[in-house]
């Protein structure tokens, strides 16, 4: 282990990575004893391969029966520091990385990053972005805007909606978007589904979402912003997320952007990402290719840290796997969906070509429990149960 930490010294780092090591050095010192008891055999010789080492033997192979409580936060800092630096290093090659590594890198970590079920939102906000936010339900319009709910069936919705910049957390602008969707329908108006987007596009849009809060207590804050904007054009648009900001803006080399800096945005995450090589010669050589290509402006999320547990973390997954109740509990809290979301869920679902048509026949029926709260998958197999 001692070998292992001061490898870097050796490395030739720049001033960001020095800086970055010397924070990880300040925490691990007072973890030191217990670290000396982890069993290391593999030292790479390049930062990248350090921090996951370090990271790896700090969280899976250390005694966790050995640490004092107290040093528990320590622990967890260095955790963060170590995922923060993986980050920021695999987010520094996109400056360099020619199209054929960034793709490569993305086929390789498919399974990590859960890469077909981040393309299967993409997929399902593609043909349903023409539509106004005012006109979608209100599940297309969580979606569409990254939160995850309850009432997001996985029988319809097969993706966890919080892929590429979860919004969950912001209260005050999904607050507005429910309230009054047809006032950012307006700031997404200005920018076009098709075609070049500039920087005239933008700012009009800008006005027009700042617009939308007016007469309002809530700020409007750029990171839902850019979610918005990610999911009506992937190929221009990239969404920040407060939690990996810090990681994002060191790796292009910029002050970290705050929560109101929306000009900068343009300018320095937009305009930076768009002069980099692979977003330029981003070409589709097979069938997986021609998909990244048409969201390239998103491929900067594939980058951030991820590990085996990420895909199963997926809100999706979650609510797959989550056992099926088979007695109602007294005050248990249910689910119940507009008579709009339930018709369209279920139409969409009855489209399928395997649905007999005796089970069409009961479209009233399956949109009444769906009302309910019931899935559309669950009450349509029950149909098939009780109809054959």
């Amino acid at each position: 282990m001692k070998k292992l930490l001061i490898s870097p010294s050796k490395m030739a780092l720049g001033e960001q990575e020095s800086q970055i090591y010397q924070n990880i050095l300040k925490q691990a010192s007072d973890i030191s004893l217990n670290l000396m008891a982890v069993k290391v055999e593999n030292h790479p010789e390049d930062f990248l391969g350090w921090c996951y080492e370090l990271l790896s033997a700090s969280r899976d192979r250390i005694n966790y029966d050995l640490l004092e409580d107290k040093q528990l936060p320590t622990l967890k800092k260095l955790h963060d520091l170590l995922i923060s630096a993986i980050s920021f290093l695999q987010l520094k090659t996109l400056r360099v990385a020619p199209w054929p590594v960034i793709a490569g890198f993305i086929e390789q970590h498919k399974e990590v990053i859960a890469l077909d079920e981040q393309l299967r939102l993409v997929n399902y906000l593609a043909a349903i972005k023409s539509q106004s936010l005012k006109e979608m339900i209100p599940e297309d319009r969580l979606a569409f805007s990254g939160k995850h709910s309850a009432s997001l069936d996985p029988s319809s919705y097969n993706f966890d909606v919080e892929w590429f910049a979860s919004t969950k957390n912001a209260k005050g602008f999904h607050q507005m978007l429910s309230d009054l969707p047809g006032a950012f329908d307006e700031a997404l108006a200005h920018i076009p589904l098709e075609g070049e987007v500039t920087q005239e596009h933008y700012q009009h849009f800008m006005v027009a979402y700042f617009m939308a809060f007016n007469g309002s207590d809530e700020k409007p804050t750029l990171a839902p912003a850019t979610r918005l904007l990610a999911m009506r054009r992937p190929d221009v648009f990239t969404p920040i997320v407060n939690s990996k900001l810090d990681a994002l803006c060191a790796a292009l080399g910029i002050t970290k952007l705050n929560n109101r800096d929306f000009e900068r945005y343009w300018q320095d995450v937009v305009e930076a990402i768009h002069s980099m090589p692979w977003f330029k010669m981003a070409n589709a050589a097979n069938e997986l290719e021609h998909s990244l290509v048409e969201i390239k402006a998103l491929l900067p999320s594939f980058f951030y840290y991820a590990d085996k547990s990420t895909a199963d973390n997926s809100n999706y997954i979650k609510l797959l796997n989550k056992p099926k109740s088979t007695t109602s509990s007294a005050g248990k809290k249910t689910v119940r969906r507009g008579k709009e979301s339930a018709e369209i869920l279920v139409d969409r679902a009855l489209a399928s070509d395997d649905i007999p048509e005796h089970i069409k026949a009961k479209r009233d029926s399956i949109i009444s429990e769906v009302e309910k709260g019931r899935s559309v998958e669950e009450t349509i197999s029950l149909m098939r149960a009780i109809f054959g």
